[in-house]
């Protein structure tokens, strides 16, 4: 059973919905659309599955692939014998992604959206609490009812919500937009609150998320796991298969832990954080001849050298001569366009202390390679400035007593509850690894004016190092905002429109 999301109904009492996902599409033959257009009827098996075998057959069967997806089509069965003995059986996976589904996930946890989330090979687009007045909507997963505490975190969801809209109120009061005020007051609200999403993601990825989530340690989440395959599992049998955890998956992290407790000595803890609107933003290791390295393999097409000579001919220009090698290789470039792959061949590594609400934001950038650690309570909050403005701070630090009240009560810290009740305010430590054409994707879209405050503050942050690190090659890192008019002016004295 799913777990159970509570909203009010009507003036008094409690209404109970489940958490939902619903297969809302998936591919299917064109010709199969035609003939039903045509009055042909549906055919007993509509699947994705006969696309994945048909392409499947290309590398060994000359016949036309038009004609392979015919017989793929009129064939069901066949097909599916096909993809088992070529995805599982000779291990060519990729055939799997031929096949595309679409999802509608509702009544959720953003807590249990942070783990759907970090998958990192499928796309999401989730209700924002940023845009959206939110109800009074949020999951009681079945652990903390087994644990007799569920009207007690009522309770405090309750009083979480009652302080959003007297936030939002008092926000609205003080002459804040009432969106604005909505986007800085969530962040008195737990993960708990649900939120819905749009999900699609191939046949393959979707094997590999189900077995994930299915080793987690919140029931919300394996149940997550068991709703996806008994949606996506009877359309796709043939490709969606190995879907049960082993020991690996359910416990390497125990293991890594069993073995750090066992060494002679463990760092220092760094302390309490105060509160505040910053996040910490440190850049631990990046290549240290970054710029080089890509401006090396730029130009080495066009002097027809190897690798390494073109990085010697590179480091033998100046400042002034690497830059006119970028400004030629960029020209032309609007604020929309992306970096050439080269940049890809360059990295950076960030410890970052962010709050919830930003590590929502930052998530979405899957390029990167992003690991975390739990909500930490000697971190802090984040507090808005426009909260500390209307000399509402102490409102919020209550909110987070609040917040370690309940996670006491629910097991500590350390519990995997704890999550349902820490606020979007409560940090986290995350490390981020990308490489400089990922992060300018994420200068152009999170250091822009439409960007929330929070995460523009980190990708700033973030931003200034990275310049400093790779003064040639990051020079144009920025907002779409910040840097339109110089790129056009750039264009323009270059003659190019």
């Amino acid at each position: 059973m799913l777990a159970a999301s509570w909203r009010p109904s009507g003036e008094r009492g409690l209404g109970y919905v489940m958490a939902k996902i619903v297969l809302a599409g998936f591919n299917i033959d064109y010709e199969v659309l035609q003939d039903i257009r045509n009055g042909g009827g549906v055919p007993e098996f509509v699947t994705p599955e006969t696309i994945s075998a048909a392409y499947a057959r290309i590398s060994r069967d000359p016949t036309d692939v038009g004609e392979l997806r015919r017989k793929s089509r009129n064939e069901v069965l066949k097909a599916r014998q096909s993809n088992a003995a070529i995805v599982f059986g000779m291990g060519h996976h990729s055939v799997a992604e031929h096949a595309v589904f679409n999802f509608d996930i509702t009544d959720v946890s953003r807590l249990a959206i942070e783990a759907l989330e970090s998958h990192r090979l499928a796309s999401y687009t989730e209700k924002s609490q940023r845009y959206i007045k939110l109800d009074e909507d949020f999951v009681l997963p079945a652990e903390i009812e087994q644990a007799g505490a569920a009207d007690p975190f009522r309770e405090y969801m309750a009083r979480s919500f009652f302080r959003y809209r007297k936030l939002v109120d008092a926000l609205t009061s003080s002459g804040m937009d009432e969106k604005l005020a909505g986007e800085d007051a969530r962040y008195v609200l737990p993960l708990a609150v649900t939120g819905q999403l749009g999900m699609t993601i191939n046949a393959r990825s979707l094997e590999h998320l189900i077995k994930r989530l299915a080793s987690h340690p919140l029931s919300e989440v394996r149940e997550l796991s068991t709703a996806f395959l008994d949606v996506a599992g009877p359309v796709a049998p043939s490709l969606i298969r190995f879907v049960e955890p082993g020991h690996y998956d359910l416990h390497r992290y125990e293991a890594a832990i069993e073995a750090a407790r066992a060494l002679p000595t463990i760092p220092a803890s760094d302390g309490p954080m105060e509160t505040g609107p910053e996040s910490t933003v440190r850049m631990i290791a990046c290549d240290p001849e970054g710029d080089v390295f890509i401006l090396a393999t730029l130009v080495q097409g066009v002097i027809n050298r190897g690798l390494g000579p073109a990085i010697e001919w590179v480091r033998g220009l100046s400042t002034e001569e690497r830059m006119k090698v970028f400004e030629s290789i960029t020209a032309g470039m609007s604020i929309h366009d992306p970096m050439p792959r080269e940049f890809e061949h360059a990295g950076m590594t960030f410890e970052i202390i962010m709050s919830a609400a930003a590590f929502g934001q930052a998530k979405r950038h899957r390029m990167a390679s992003i690991t975390t650690q739990p909500y930490d309570p000697s971190l802090g909050i984040t507090i808005p400035k426009s909260v500390y403005a209307a000399s509402l701070a102490n409102f919020m630090i209550e909110a987070f007593d609040d917040a370690h009240r309940m996670v006491d009560l629910l097991g500590g810290p350390s519990s995997a509850l704890a999550g349902y009740a820490w606020l979007n305010a409560n940090r986290r430590r995350c490390v981020m690894t990308l490489n400089l054409r990922e992060f300018y994707h994420m200068s152009r879209l999170r250091e822009d004016g439409h960007a929330q405050w929070d995460i523009r503050d980190i990708a700033s942050r973030m931003s200034r190092t990275v310049k400093r690190a790779f003064p040639v090659c990051g020079s144009l890192l920025g907002g779409k905002d910040m840097v339109r008019d110089a790129i056009r002016e750039r264009n323009r004295k270059a003659g190019i429109d």
